[in-house]
């Protein structure tokens, strides 16, 4: 089971994000998914994160699923490193997000 290390962001903070920066709401469901692409590369790319993460969709342990900006994976195959990253590679954001603790592990779908 392969495990992420990264920051959960829902589909409707997503989409809201692309709105915000722009896009014309969703009229398809082409659409929605381009939202939720354009809403992640923003915030990656304003935070300073995206050179270094990859954007995966995880599972919580309660059973929900989310999109998550991921820094590591315990999977080497996956081009990301396997470790922990220190807090400067994240802080922005966190910060961005409105996150309070570190990032956290999630299992891949």
């Amino acid at each position: 089971m392969v495990k992420y290390y990264g920051y959960l962001v829902s589909d409707s903070w997503l989409k809201q994000r692309a709105l915000d920066v722009g896009h014309p709401p969703a009229k398809t469901p082409e659409d929605t998914s381009n939202m939720i692409l354009l809403g992640s590369r923003d915030v990656m790319a304003r935070t300073g994160v995206l050179p270094y993460t990859s954007f995966r969709r995880v599972k919580t342990p309660k059973g929900k699923y989310f999109w998550c900006i991921a820094f590591a994976c315990d999977d080497p195959w996956e081009q990301l490193p396997t470790h922990v990253p220190p807090e400067e590679k994240y802080k922005a954001l966190k910060e961005a997000l409105g996150r309070e603790g570190p990032p956290r592990w999630y299992r891949a779908i």
